[in-house]
């Protein structure tokens, strides 16, 4: 019981945390009582602790392990600790971690699931009680999908069956012993959570602190593709794209404070289907320490706005400012409407309509390009190269979002042949790929205490 009332002690304390539009949403009286979690507001109380659901939750060490920045021996030098990080070695981390961050959402998330048990679903109630219901199945698939793309090897048909994933919980019962599922068994269970979630939450949120159904199946989609099942991953795409469209135009949407500042986009912007931040990490990919590789920044085009709006000079470097997150701090991880339209446009490719896949991506494009200059249409010769163009721009729209290091790996499976290098203390590092090194090392206290096996 003691453990419920912290839960909910923790919720009404950080909720005073966040910010001001975060506060309108989930403002909490002040003269609630803490009680145990035990009606439907009680239940949603859990699923709405967004400094446990949505802020600096999701993994990030994805990110420092990818390819889109480089550290300079200045930069690197205070965070040496975390070396290993940065060159892909084995790492020897602890607690507070992207696991643990990532475990405490899917608590809460299994936690509410086990309490509206408890509670009769009744035509008053129904509203209430099935987007709780459905917000913990989302909540628990969101996690899930990014812990196993992070501590899994990247979806295949056959290996999947006896590589290993993450422990799958389905009990807020920390007795109940941990096993790691394989990453056929995790992609099941997200899967199996997202298609009853989808039946179950509202097209739009209330905020975008909280799952939809819109949500529901861009995470559908984002899954699907992670499985290289681009047929479904269409289907799930265009479902979302049904409810949520809007892209903001970068010349002139009243989302945008302007291109030319530290922060560019206000929060909640036109485009976010479901809000989330990554986890701080190790610190080594944040912006005021990372240096954007070259030449991913020499292939935005002088006119492509994203130039503009994705970075800022630091001498002759550039640093990433353009995130959809709702301070200068935070990386934003969550779902939106450009990731969509990369989506439809990759599988559109993948199944040969190569016309078709560069239509939407001109569509995306074009609302990112100077709107005095004419927009340069792309066109692709072939499936081939269109898939290129489509993953050649999901790089360049989606950086910093945490999605590249599960791309370098479905990508890889595909025959991409995309080897990583880095330079560290005089010695060259690489990464092969297909490597056995693109599942992370799991953090070592969970490995003492679990008995779990290590990658």
């Amino acid at each position: 019981m003691n453990k419920h009332k912290n839960t909910i002690s923790k919720f009404c304390l950080l909720l005073g945390l966040m910010a001001s539009s975060c506060q309108k949403f989930l403002a909490v009286k002040s003269d609630q009582k803490l009680v145990v979690p035990q009606n439907i507001t009680d239940i949603q109380g859990l699923l709405d602790d967004a400094a446990t659901m949505n802020l600096r939750t999701t993994p990030s060490y994805g990110e420092t392990a990818s390819d889109d920045y480089f550290l300079t021996p200045a930069a690197i030098a205070p965070l040496a600790v975390y070396s290993n990080a940065y060159i892909w070695q084995p790492m020897d981390y602890r607690f507070q971690n992207d696991w643990s961050a990532g475990y405490l959402a899917i608590y809460n998330a299994n936690l509410a699931l086990e309490l509206l048990e408890k509670v009769d679903r009744t035509t008053g109630n129904a509203q209430g009680w099935d987007n709780a219901k459905g917000s913990a199945l989302f909540f628990r698939a969101f996690y899930e999908l990014a812990l196993t793309t992070q501590f899994g090897l990247a979806y295949d048909m056959q290996s999947s069956q006896n590589d290993l994933g993450i422990v799958l919980r389905r009990s807020s019962d920390f007795n109940v012993r941990s096993k790691r599922s394989t990453v056929a068994e995790c992609y099941s269970a997200i899967l199996k959570d997202l298609q009853e979630a989808v039946l179950l939450l509202p097209d739009h949120p209330q905020h975008v602190l909280r799952p939809s159904k819109a949500a529901a199946h861009a995470l559908l989609a984002r899954t699907h593709l992670y499985m290289r099942d681009y047929p479904s991953a269409l289907s799930a795409t265009e479902k979302a794209l049904h409810i949520k469209s809007a892209l903001m135009d970068y010349n002139s949407d009243t989302d945008i404070y302007s291109l030319t500042v530290a922060v560019p986009f206000k929060p909640f912007n036109r485009e976010i289907i479901f809000y989330t931040e990554m986890f701080s990490g190790f610190g080594l990919h944040i912006s005021n320490r990372a240096t954007i590789v070259p030449e991913l920044y020499n292939s935005y085009q002088s006119d492509d706005l994203r130039r503009t709006a994705y970075f800022l000079a630091t001498g002759t470097n550039q640093r990433f400012k353009g995130s959809y997150a709702s301070h200068a701090t935070a990386l934003f991880t969550g779902l939106a409407t450009d990731e969509l339209h990369l989506n439809k446009a990759e599988c559109l490719a993948h199944a040969g309509q190569v016309s078709e896949a560069m239509e939407v991506l001109n569509t995306l494009l074009k609302k990112r390009w100077r709107n005095t200059v004419s927009y340069p249409s792309l066109a692709a010769t072939d499936r081939n190269d269109a898939l290129q163009k489509v993953r050649d721009e999901r790089r360049k729209t989606l950086i910093m979002r945490g999605l590249r290091w599960m791309d370098l790996k479905r990508w890889n499976r595909e025959g991409a042949d995309i080897t990583l290098s880095r330079t560290y203390d005089g010695t060259t590092y690489t990464l092969a790929p297909n490597s056995p090194r693109y599942a992370l090392p799991i953090p070592a206290d969970v490995i003492e205490q679990s008995g779990i096996s290590q990658n």
